[in-house]
């Protein structure tokens, strides 16, 4: 049996091969903010949403050819938040996946512009019919995504109270607010990725909601599995700078916990995903090694 880690690996690989054809760059100088876009979109990460939304898809048959643009859009949105959360205004970070972060690599305006440039380069690749030949499951999928990534009780939202959770004091009101970030910021475009596969597969109401409710377990373990790398990970692995989250007194999962009782929490969580997803018998095998793989990854 093919392990996930393998799985992830062939996967990166195939998507990565597919992604200079969504490149083509300009022969003007406004090259550059394409040549600022492909490096952050290319230089490397796990794949991870991308590999949800085609694994997700071959639940109900849909294959690779057929959900990988879906995967590429999501991919470029996920890059421009990246991008933009990395600037000196917010994460200020230097490196992201091990390389530097868009802005020290080019500079700061062109970071933002590339950023701007991934977030709307998502949405034109959803909507043109390469990527779904019906229009309504289009659209679906151009409003979920749009939901998911916004400002209402999307990624926008879950920055915006990231930014608020720095040097609070410890209460149940800032528990209440790192589930709320969680959810937002990182368990929105997680459950798109799984929601997207479905919609692409037009699941019925009980499969969808099968999904979205396994997307939540693993989108609350992922972001506990980030707290806990952030704390004893290896930077050389982890590929981005460590212990930032208590430099800058911010709320997390380990902080709220401790290490020991918010590995318990991860594991009961993918524990749950995998008796959720089991609903779909034995298609649901690598969903199921990927959500273990989720909590027991080194970056």
């Amino acid at each position: 049996m093919t392990d996930i880690k393998t799985k992830l690996s062939e996967y990166s690989t195939k998507f990565n091969q597919a992604l200079p054809a969504f490149f083509p760059l300009p022969q003007g100088r406004e090259k550059r903010v394409v040549e600022a876009m492909q490096y952050s979109v290319t230089n490397g990460g796990k794949r991870l949403r991308p590999f949800l939304v085609c694994e997700t898809a071959k639940l109900f048959d849909i294959d690779f050819e057929n959900s990988i643009r879906t995967a590429v859009a999501l991919e470029m949105l996920h890059s421009y938040s990246l991008i933009h959360d990395d600037l000196p205004a917010m994460d200020n970070d230097d490196l992201r996946r091990g390389k530097p972060t868009c802005h020290k690599q080019f500079d700061e305006a062109t970071a933002i512009l590339a950023g701007d440039g991934l977030l709307t380069y998502a949405f034109e690749i959803l909507s043109s019919p390469q990527t779904c030949q019906d229009s309504s499951t289009r659209c679906e999928l151009i409003s979920l995504l749009a939901s998911g990534a916004g400002a209402f009780d999307g990624m926008v939202a879950g920055q915006m109270l990231d930014l608020v959770a720095e040097n609070l004091p410890q209460s149940e009101e800032s528990e209440h607010l790192i589930k709320h970030i969680e959810e937002m910021k990182t368990g929105r475009l997680i459950r798109f990725a799984c929601e997207a596969g479905a919609v692409l597969g037009r699941a019925d109401s009980a499969q969808r909601q099968a999904i979205v409710d396994y997307s939540r377990k693993i989108g609350i373990a992922f972001q506990i599995a980030d707290d806990i790398l952030d704390v004893e990970g290896e930077q050389a692995l982890v590929g981005k700078t460590l212990n930032k989250d208590a430099t800058q007194g911010k709320v997390t999962f380990v902080s709220l916990y401790g290490l020991d009782q918010a590995k318990q929490i991860a594991k009961q969580l993918i524990s749950e995903a995998k008796a959720i997803i089991s609903v779909f018998g034995n298609k649901s095998q690598t969903l199921q090694d990927l959500a273990q793989y989720i909590i027991d990854r080194k970056y």
